[in-house]
């Protein structure tokens, strides 16, 4: 006969069962972990911001977004008020060759390197790519591999080795450029190839353009090989141009990145379903453009004390100067350079509306004007009066950035099982671009590391 268990003992025994299931599928929290509470979050996908928003780090991670999140066990950052953003990345930029109102390979030091990655860092960027004007120190030291794996403070530093140029032409050898490659026919780009594909670069740069009529262009047959040679070590090749002729060329020829704006004329249909066909991405370096005539005039920002921050030493007082500001007014390419600057805007509004990928990159840190940090928020308000709205804008330089660096798997947004690179703000920038200047902290891996540049 089939014994009967006792009623009282079965109740009590699937309340333990119970109980032991509801504990087994709850997440553990562990130590350290911090509650983001009550804020309202951008997250970077382009979704409207979601308010009243919680957000749970662990580690280096984030490990849960909702309303009401537990706070168990937990740091809880009351932030009622504060905007979060995914930190900024910027896929065009330079450094270590910055000093002062110089440009040189000198200023190429360890040293110099880390205070401008933390600078980037101050200004909410934590991931950059240095467009070819790198030097061996930074792989034969481990600086990079480092930087790339949070080792290091500051924003972690991609790099695409060393260029190729002009012999005597593009870019210029005395802004810190002499370890460029500079082929004299396509027959040396193999072995050149293979030496720089050693370095793991993120990216092959290359400068196509005349500058302005002062150079020779690169030869279109030095131009094929080294996106041929590139290719066959699955390394995508970006280009520094100008003119629409030439990007028409080299999006048939098989580049995977424009790396500066179209600004000689509007991007026709055909080049932008051509580029949509190949999957061709635009990095339009608007604030670059805006710099080139700009200070003939006194901007509205040049007193901003986030703006001067960014400076190195000695360059406010150059470029407040009136004898700059009248070199400029004077300069043969005055008037070429404001509308170079109105085509970028188009050209940028044209190709997203189109569906082209577009991400953030500045060229700052090429020369004393395109002030590190500051440019990318200068990028961010220029991208809007391009045309574009706050959180497209702020999806450009973060998820569209991420995807340039092939990073997007980690970083670029915030959500689950991301890594925790985010900043607090004090106002919301989806209502008003400049807002993301008002930075009260940012985040790497999880981990507070800057007030911002204005309170260090």
């Amino acid at each position: 006969m089939r014994s009967r268990l006792n009623p009282l003992y079965t109740v009590f025994f699937a309340a333990v069962v119970l109980t032991a299931c509801r504990n087994a599928v709850k997440p553990a929290v562990s130590a350290g972990a911090v509650l983001f509470q009550d804020v309202t979050l951008i997250d970077g996908n382009g979704a409207a911001p979601l308010e009243h928003t919680d957000i749970l780090i662990q580690g280096d991670t984030i490990a849960s977004i909702g309303k009401g999140l537990d706070t168990a066990g937990v740091k809880v950052l009351k932030l009622s008020g504060k905007t979060i953003m995914p930190a900024l990345i910027s896929s065009h930029v330079h450094v270590g060759t910055l000093k002062g109102t110089t440009t040189k390979s000198v200023n190429y030091t360890r040293e110099n390197i880390l205070v401008q990655l933390k600078k980037y860092q101050d200004y909410g960027i934590e991931n950059i790519q240095v467009m070819g004007t790198d030097r061996p120190m930074l792989f034969t030291s481990g600086l990079r591999d480092s930087s790339v794996n949070s080792l290091l403070p500051g924003a972690r530093l991609y790099s695409a080795g060393y260029g190729f140029g002009v012999p005597q032409n593009a870019p210029p050898v005395d802004f810190g450029m002499d370890r460029v490659y500079r082929p004299l026919s396509a027959a040396e780009i193999p072995a050149k190839m293979d030496s720089l594909a050693k370095l793991k670069p993120s990216v092959v740069k290359m400068w196509v353009d005349d500058f302005g009529g002062k150079f020779k262009k690169m030869d279109p047959s030095i131009y094929r090989a080294i996106i041929t040679e590139a290719h066959k070590h699955h390394i995508r090749v970006a280009t520094h141009l100008y003119y629409l002729s030439d990007a028409r060329k080299l999006v048939a020829d098989g580049v995977n990145i424009i790396g500066h704006s179209i600004r000689d004329s509007v991007a026709d249909d055909q080049l932008i379903n051509e580029m949509k066909a190949k999957g061709v991405a635009y990095i339009p370096t608007l604030s670059l453009d805006e710099f080139a005539y700009i200070y003939a005039r006194k901007p509205e920002w040049i007193d901003d004390e986030f703006f001067k921050s960014s400076l190195e030493p000695g360059v406010y007082e150059m470029i407040t100067s009136k004898k700059y500001q009248d070199a400029l007014k004077k300069a043969p390419g005055y008037a070429r350079s404001v509308a170079a600057y109105e085509t970028a805007l188009r050209n940028l509004k044209k190709l997203y509306v189109a569906g082209i990928l577009v991400a953030m990159g500045t060229d700052s840190g090429a020369t004393p004007v395109r002030a590190q940090g500051f440019s990318e928020h200068l990028e961010l308000e220029l991208m809007v009066q391009a045309g574009l709205t706050p959180l497209q804008a702020i999806g450009v330089a973060t998820k569209n950035s991420a995807k340039i660096l092939q990073i997007a798997d980690r970083f670029g947004t915030l959500e689950k099982g991301k890594i925790a690179d985010l900043i607090v703000l004090k106002n919301n920038p989806a209502t008003d671009i400049k807002n993301t200047r008002s930075i009260e902290a940012v985040y790497k891996a999880g981990k507070e590391v800057s007030k911002g540049p204005l309170n260090k």
